[in-house]
């Protein structure tokens, strides 16, 4: 991908918010992303993308990234999206999913462009061994890493089932 189509992409996904920094676009957020890192470059980070859905007259989808300094807390930023209903579970946990990987990928690119390709980001998923989605967990786990991240799912999925889901309702 050319770095214009990139840059296109990065300013077609719309605000995030920052809980405490406020609304930003793509760029606001990695800038504050790589200012956290840069703050304590010794400590460990692990950068965190999941998305979560409630639904109403309309869904709501949220898209959280998570930058967590490994044992010293963390920031995170979330983003709000509305469509109509989908017709099925299996849509809307898909439609999730293709969220994460769409702002994970991002990200990714990204931070190879900074010089910060080691820095790999992980995808958490809505889905879990409980309820119905179970049925679900090997599919989009598969389209996750053979994407090229790593994926995990409910109970250790905290991006996709507490971050962005608080931010659903």
């Amino acid at each position: 991908m050319t770095r214009a189509a990139a840059a296109f992409m990065r300013s077609e996904l719309g605000t995030f918010i920052s809980p405490t920094e406020g609304a930003m676009n793509f760029d606001g957020m990695f800038a504050s992303m790589i200012k956290f890192i840069e703050d304590q470059p010794q400590a460990e980070y692990k950068i965190i993308v999941g998305s979560d859905s409630q639904v109403t007259d309309r869904i709501c989808f949220v898209t959280a990234v998570i930058i967590h300094r490994l044992g010293k807390g963390g920031k995170y930023y979330y983003q709000r999206q509305y469509h109509r209903k989908l017709t099925s579970l299996r849509q809307k946990i898909f439609y999730e999913a293709s969220l994460s990987l769409y702002v994970a990928g991002l990200m990714a690119d990204r931070l190879a462009e900074n010089g910060q390709a080691s820095r790999h980001v992980e995808i958490h998923l809505d889905v879990g061994q409980r309820g119905t989605t179970r049925d679900l967990i090997r599919e989009v786990v598969g389209m996750v890493t053979g994407s090229g991240f790593n994926a995990k799912i409910k109970p250790d999925s905290f991006a996709a089932s507490n971050v962005a889901d608080r931010h659903t309702k």
